[in-house]
């Protein structure tokens, strides 16, 4: 019939089994584990580039786009003074300006 041995090689093999069912389990835990740290830094380095890409590109280049509007806005305003100035008929920068256009076609 059934002999120690056999019973014996039997329970090492159901233990064996076991114990790899276990290590399997522990085994995708960590893996889990490892995937989720691995976005949680993922997150981070994102939000940090973002913050960077704020500090040091949009925000200049908002305050220059600020500061243009502001010298667009006075050099319009003294082109439209040009009409009421006396000294138009001689004035070099009015001459330049219009040579510009002409030069754009406009």
């Amino acid at each position: 019939m059934i002999d120690a041995t056999s019973v014996v090689l039997g329970l090492i093999t159901l233990a064996g089994g076991c114990g790899w069912l276990v290590d399997r389990r522990k085994h995708r835990q960590e893996v889990e584990s490892l995937r989720a740290d691995n976005r949680q830094k993922d997150m981070n380095l994102s939000r940090d580039y973002v913050q960077e890409w704020r500090t040091f590109i949009a925000q200049p280049l908002q305050r220059e786009v600020g500061q243009l509007r502001t010298e667009v806005t006075e050099l319009r305003h003294a082109i439209q003074k040009i009409d009421g100035c006396p000294h138009r008929t001689h004035c070099p920068v009015y001459d330049s300006l219009r040579d510009q256009q002409q030069k754009r076609g406009a």
